[in-house]
């Protein structure tokens, strides 16, 4: 039977389950893609660790991110045969339970020490990197002939300097004027 034939209840059905079914799909295919990079971002982060205690840990971090992310994965399976048999299953229960799986797995990576340490590898290189940058960036100023931050900093530094001394030169006038109108009115 044609869509046209069909009563509208079959046809916005059809519709709702085609709907579902690309929604599934699509979210299948982005999770798919979350745990391939995630295998592959854990996998250069176990690579390049060195220790064994650290390695060891790193896996089992590894192993409970992906025990986390199969038992997602049941949860989904559990839920469409839900829905299957007929139980108004909410979308939105489908893509809560891919965030909390993901909150979960990378918190089971993210406590590792081989984590820890590979951060703060990368945060120790870029700033040396941005010391770099900035260093070349100052001795380009210079080469130019404008003034650097370390140029506008002494001169601020001299000014600050000028108005104590302005000041203090200011204060020792005052009492000379004060002395001086003293022995005049005297």
């Amino acid at each position: 039977m044609a869509d046209s034939q069909q009563p509208p209840q079959a046809q916005n059905w059809n519709a709702f389950v085609e709907q579902w079914n690309e929604q599934f799909l699509e979210a299948l295919e982005e999770n798919v893609e979350a745990q391939a990079q995630f295998v592959e971002s854990w996998s250069e982060t176990v690579g390049q660790a060195t220790e064994d205690n650290e390695m060891s840990e790193g896996v089992e971090g590894y192993a409970k991110a992906y025990e986390t992310w199969m038992n997602a994965s049941q949860q989904m399976v559990e839920r469409v045969n839900d829905q299957l048999e007929g139980e108004d299953v909410d979308i939105e229960e489908f893509r809560d339970i891919w965030l909390n799986t993901a909150n979960e797995a990378f918190k089971d990576v993210m406590s590792t020490t081989a984590f820890a340490r590979m951060t703060g590898e990368t945060v120790g290189d870029v700033l040396e990197l941005q010391q770099q940058a900035d260093e070349a960036a100052q001795e380009t100023l210079r080469t130019l002939g404008f003034a650097t931050e370390e140029d506008v900093v002494e001169v601020g530094d001299r000014l600050v300097e000028l108005e104590r001394r302005q000041h203090d030169v200011e204060r020792k006038l005052d009492r000379i004027l004060e002395h001086l109108e003293d022995e005049d009115q005297e």
